[in-house]
């Protein structure tokens, strides 16, 4: 009877025991149950050159990983490693085998394992397992220029045509003074057009071609532009009091940069420098857009939208403005002021879409044509708008009258020109001999080349 009355607390003892230790393993962080989580960073395509990036993580830590690379014909082991101290976040950079470029496979198989220091199932950890197939693509697009304009002016334009070849391409742009212009299907399936512009503010100019693919493989291939460093007038301006108390506190009125402002000046520079830059990014956002649909031609007439006008305002003019004998603001003129009579019909040459018809700040009201290509029109200062954003205009269709509308001291026309978002001399697309020679003929010659290949 003793030991039956023994036996019970021992019986109770350990069902509470076996209870407190599922407690514990269930609870506690040292028999968490979470694989630890394995990414690799692909798009699918491995050159065999840049480095697998993988990262590795878990709540208790990695204990080992293992990261193996297979083929249809053999089995490499890239990485792997045992931690005495677990580490909780791994970001690894593995590099292809040596081997890698005797490799023929098109496909490979990356696997990665990985285990963390849980003491979960009997101590031996979670398991996780990843794998990826990859593209194998060793090779780099194969580029070669086809036609280009033989020179571009500072504050100028030019158009390239090339070729560009690869099964797994990815980006295709030419670069010029840190800006990416962008390519369009041209005539043939595999041949790119761009006009390219010089932008008046930069002294120098460099171009050149980039592709790449989609396993990072890279070429650049330099457009061989000669290059004419044209020279633009400095303007040294006097601001006078009756024109500050005067167009500048009326333009004041209008902005909201300027609302509470008194001082003269302060509203000048803000008007100069802050509106101005506000209406001109607006500008070139609308005008930095190309279709990616492929065309077989670019004909543009030249480019005179207001009849026997004359010029008042030269493009590219740098305009520094002085108060009292101190500098107080700058700004470069980026279009060509054509003057005729008041409220003179403007007629462009050449027909478009209607990409913006508003009022835009220092510009007044002014309607922005697209012809094609990347190359844009804008017409600032009217004082009347005879089309609407989204339409379609035919060439020499009237589409607003001159007026002063904005930043204006009287009845004039701002024509500007802009290739993908640059400002560039509207003198050159005004030029019937200099748009043939530089753009209409060089598109000619190329499409010659592309039949003959």
């Amino acid at each position: 009877m003793a030991r039956r009355k023994n036996s019970f607390p021992f019986g109770i003892v350990l069902v509470v025991l076996l209870v407190g230790i599922g407690v514990f393993v269930s609870t506690s962080s040292m028999f968490e149950r979470v694989a630890p989580e394995i990414k690799i960073n692909t798009n699918g395509y491995w050159n065999l050159k840049t480095p697998l990036e993988i990262s590795i993580d878990d709540a208790s830590g990695i204990k080992d990983y293992r990261i193996v690379l297979k083929s249809s014909s053999n089995q490499i082991e890239l990485a792997q490693e045992h931690f005495l101290a677990p580490e909780k976040g791994l970001t690894l950079k593995v590099k292809p085998p040596r081997s890698a470029y005797a490799m023929r496979e098109s496909e490979v198989t990356i696997i990665v394992q990985a285990r963390d220091a849980s003491k979960w199932d009997f101590l031996k950890g979670n398991v996780a397992q990843k794998s990826v197939k990859l593209t194998i693509d060793k090779k780099r697009p194969q580029v070669s220029i086809i036609k280009n304009s033989y020179k571009i002016a500072k504050g100028g334009s030019a158009v390239v045509i090339f070729q560009a070849l690869d099964d797994n391409l990815d980006e295709l742009y030419v670069e010029a003074n840190g800006k990416k212009f962008k390519v369009q299907p041209f005539y043939k399936e595999g041949y790119y057009i761009t006009l390219l512009a010089w932008p008046v503010t930069k002294n120098s100019f460099r171009a050149t071609v980039y592709a790449k693919d989609f396993a990072g493989n890279l070429t650049k291939t330099y457009v061989p532009l000669y290059l004419k460093n044209r020279q633009y007038r400095v303007s040294k301006i006097k601001l006078k009091d009756r024109f500050l108390k005067g167009k500048i506190a009326n333009l004041a009125e209008d902005f909201v940069e300027t609302q509470g402002v008194e001082d003269s000046i302060e509203q000048f520079k803000l008007i100069n420098e802050d509106v101005r830059a506000k209406n001109e990014e607006l500008i070139h956002k609308l005008s930095s857009k190309v279709s990616d649909e492929m065309i077989s031609d670019f004909k543009i007439r030249r480019m005179y939208p207001l009849k026997n006008a004359k010029v008042v305002a030269y493009f590219g003019d740098h305009r520094i403005y002085f108060y009292k004998g101190e500098q107080v603001s700058e700004a470069y003129h980026l279009g060509l002021d054509l003057a005729s009579y008041s409220h003179a019909p403007i007629r462009p040459q050449n027909g478009g879409e209607v990409v913006y018809a508003d009022f835009n700040g220092l510009y007044g009201n002014m309607p922005m044509i697209s012809h094609g290509l990347g190359l844009y029109t804008i017409y600032g200062h009217c004082s009347r708008l005879n089309v609407n954003a989204g339409d379609t205009t035919r060439p020499r269709q009237t589409i607003a009258n001159t007026g002063k509308s904005g930043y204006a001291m009287g009845d004039h026309l701002h024509f500007g020109v802009l290739v993908q978002g640059v400002e560039v001399r509207p003198q050159e697309w005004m030029d019937k001999h200099w748009i043939k020679t530089n753009i209409t003929d060089i598109i000619k010659k190329a499409k010659r080349i592309i039949n003959r290949n």
